[in-house]
């Protein structure tokens, strides 16, 4: 066959930013579907509203600077103008703002034939009013911000949700003749609670009350020394240029073209005001000049009640049937949490898959490694932890053990950036060594070395991880962990933790893929013996399951393999730029994406190599950033049960036809098969591990 080469059109590449908001559009078709449970339905809600809101602060707000730079940003977004694309994302997602409000509308509705009722202000009942009054001054107005609006400069420049409030005094009472209305800010408070529980009446109904309602019925407490005869509220939710990862993503010589040419533009401007469509605009005219808000263009006119990503906290309700059954994490087979993990990662390698595994057996591992007295030194990479970490807790013991203990903790770590940094001021202050960062990198990768003496000799235990250290998120992304004590492969671990100290030093690695050294190179040269395999008449197939793939120049490899006859099935999650399916193109190319009741997150990657697979689970996603600007390990798995374990799962992803869907046909949603057998892959997953460890 001959192997053709695909000339970079603008047509080759799906635009990333428009890519992003179809994944989130699947998000979205989870709180839209009746086989999912009705409070997992608002959950989902609150995922899609939450991923638009960091959306704005990030891509939107780059794509926007570029825009504001004069350029037209063409070769760095697939073919589409910066200005044209702001169009296009604004009309999207003012279209899924309105379906998510009609998803909402239907929601609520299937709710009350389960006795359960939102209400507003003007909807509750007499014997609740104590109740709510009670609850508003003893844990709401203490913690509410309200602020007068004045002619001078106030400052209102985080991303936050306000109620704007008009206050229309009495005019008899007023002795400023020119100030017949009085303009007020309410923010509200991320700490409390969005949602009030009141008590379930007699008739076994359940209602629950908004917080923004709680603070509308009250508002003649919050204003009692003013004489007004009608107050008007509409609430508003600024989302800020979040000054966030457009060298990451666009590559540092077209990045500083664009800072150089927005230097003087305030990085904070406002990309996105939601507010209440009725607001009058008179009020939504203060909100703007308030808030620093110029162009009409940043407006999406939305409903009564914004903030929607506090549906993900949706309170539970004591009802079970109407949430997702919790699975019982499956035990790893030969690998006991009743027993030492450390001993029989000496004998062979172990595998877990949170959260079908435990993620208890991660922790387990480092409480083995404080307390032995043989360990010497435990090093470990932290990106995202939880606020209480058991990890950081085993870190601590150990250090209080005598262990010397090595810490980078990623403070760059978008979003996660004050936690990260408290956690790094603690681990400091109880003896553990902080390695404070890399120059001009972000450290990605999930890895952990743990040096023992055994036998005169220093034997090396560690782990590689596709997720993050985060007990909680452990809960709901699938992530592997391979546990290990492959010297070969670990040693490979330790140059990346000295990599890590010295920086300036070039590591050479037999068994881990890294970056920003290698990474891109290798990946081409296994696509490349998958192509040679093809032409020589061998075994040649390669399979990718990825959160996002952006960059174009992989992507235009993977089109040569296409074309060289070499079958791709690749599942991807999230942002994918490539166009599967097209004749003298992608022809040989297949991609889906699986949304489901767990965060699909590992990245793996396995190449056929004639019948002898290379089989990676990797930290690094397939886009410039993970390539050039972050330290991420891809490390191969050698263990033939452990292979198999991810060839079976990557298997029972694809031919899942319940939650998968095939990305960028548009001929297609839906993965079009007949549903003879349903086959909900999350759901086989589980069933599979079950019944491996009655094997």
């Amino acid at each position: 066959m001959n192997q053709k080469k695909v000339k970079n059109k603008k047509f080759n590449f799906i635009n990333r930013e428009l890519s992003w908001l179809n994944f989130n559009e699947r998000v979205l078709e989870e709180a839209s579907d009746v086989t999912v449970p009705l409070i997992e339905r608002l959950r989902f809600l609150g995922i899609f509203s939450n991923n638009l809101d960091e959306f704005f602060q990030v891509r939107f707000a780059s794509v926007k600077r570029i825009a504001q730079s004069g350029k037209s940003g063409k070769k760095v977004l697939g073919g589409i103008e910066a200005k044209e694309l702001l169009k296009s994302i604004t009309n999207k997602v003012i279209k899924l703002q309105q379906k998510s409000n009609v998803i909402l509308a239907n929601i609520e509705n299937k709710l009350k034939k389960e006795k359960i009722y939102f209400i507003n202000e003007k909807q509750i009942k007499p014997y609740q009013n104590q109740y709510l009054t009670d609850y508003f001054l003893e844990k709401v107005n203490p913690s509410l911000v309200t602020v007068i609006l004045k002619e001078e400069y106030q400052d209102f420049t985080d991303n936050k949700t306000f109620l704007a409030i008009k206050l229309e005094l009495n005019l008899e009472s007023n002795i400023d003749l020119y100030q017949n209305n009085i303009y007020a800010f309410i923010e509200l408070p991320k700490k409390l609670d969005r949602f009030i529980v009141l008590p379930v009446d007699e008739n076994g109904i359940q209602y629950i009350m908004m917080l923004d309602d709680l603070i509308r019925l009250h508002f003649h407490l919050i204003f009692s020394m003013f004489d007004y005869k009608k107050i008007d509220s509409h609430m508003f939710k600024i989302t800020r240029d979040g000054e966030l990862d457009i060298e990451e993503n666009f590559g540092k010589s077209y990045a500083e073209k664009i800072m150089n040419s927005v230097r003087d533009r305030i990085f904070a401007d406002p990309v996105r005001l939601v507010h209440d469509k009725n607001i009058d605009p008179v009020t939504l005219q203060k909100v703007m000049d308030k808030l620093g808000v110029k162009s009409k263009k940043s407006l999406i006119p939305g409903g009564r009640y914004h903030r929607r990503a506090d549906y993900m906290k949706f309170p539970s309700l004591n009802r079970n049937d109407l949430m997702y059954k919790k699975n019982i994490p499956v035990a790893v087979k030969n690998l006991g949490l009743e027993k030492n993990i450390m001993q029989a990662v000496s004998i062979k390698d172990y595998l877990i898959y949170t959260p079908y595994h435990s993620f208890s057996y991660l922790i387990k591992f480092l409480r083995e490694a404080a307390l032995d007295p043989n360990v010497k030194t435990i090093k470990i990479t932290l990106y995202r932890l939880a606020k209480y970490s058991q990890v950081v807790s085993s870190l601590i013991n150990a250090v209080k053990n005598g262990k010397k203990v090595v810490v980078y903790v990623e403070l760059q770590a978008r979003f996660d950036e004050e936690n990260n940094i408290n956690i790094a001021d603690k681990l400091e202050k109880s003896g553990v060594q902080i390695i404070m960062g890399v120059r001009g990198l972000k450290v990605h990768s999930k890895i952990c070395l743990v040096l023992r003496n055994e036998e005169d000799n220093i034997k090396k235990y560690g782990f590689v991880s596709t997720g993050n250290f985060n007990e909680n998120t452990a809960k709901i992304y699938t992530d592997y962990t391979l546990f290990t004590s492959n010297q070969k492969l670990l040693k490979d671990v330790s140059k990346v933790f000295n990599f890590l100290e010295v920086n300036y030093e070039f590591k050479r690695y037999k068994h881990l893929i890294v970056s920003p050294h290698y990474t891109y190179q290798r990946l081409v040269e296994l696509i490349d013996n998958e192509i040679k395999n093809k032409l020589l008449g061998k075994k040649s197939k390669i399979r990718l399951k990825l959160n996002s793939i952006t960059n174009y120049k992989i992507i235009s490899k993977l089109y040569e393999a296409s074309n060289a006859g070499v079958k791709i099935e690749m599942i991807v999650r999230g942002v994918c730029c490539l166009i599967p399916g097209i004749k003298d193109m992608s022809e040989n190319i297949k991609v889906i994406s699986v949304v489901d009741k767990y965060l699909e997150h590992p990245r793996v990657y396995i190449f056929e190599n004639a019948g002898k697979p290379k089989i990676y689970i990797s930290s690094a996603d397939w886009m410039t950033r993970n390539f050039e600007n972050r330290i991420e390990v891809s490390c191969p798995i050698y263990d033939t049960d452990l292979q198999n374990q991810i060839l079976d799962t990557f298997n029972i992803s694809w031919i899942d036809n319940v939650k998968s869907r095939l990305i960028n046909d548009l001929r297609v949603n839906k993965v079009s098969e007949k549903k003879i057998i349903s086959k909900r892959s999350q759901f086989e997953t589980y069933k599979y591990f079950k019944n491996l460890v009655r094997k």
